[in-house]
């Protein structure tokens, strides 16, 4: 996800989407303890997104 994209998205929506990233994170890095996934660059990649969502909302609300 790109900043320039998420600066379009409201406050609620960043809350959702926020949620939604972290249950995916949390999904893929249980499968990846069973089982070694094909891409592993999926987990920071999430991780990094996340992180970007965070500071947007913490811009918004300041």
């Amino acid at each position: 996800m790109k900043m320039k994209d998420i600066r379009e998205l409201g406050k609620e929506e960043l809350f959702v989407k926020v949620r939604e990233l972290s249950e995916e994170h949390f999904k893929l890095k249980f499968q990846h303890g069973i089982r070694p996934l094909e891409n592993t660059a999926k987990l920071q990649q999430l991780r990094k997104d996340i992180a970007r969502l965070q500071t947007a909302i913490t811009a918004h609300i300041a």
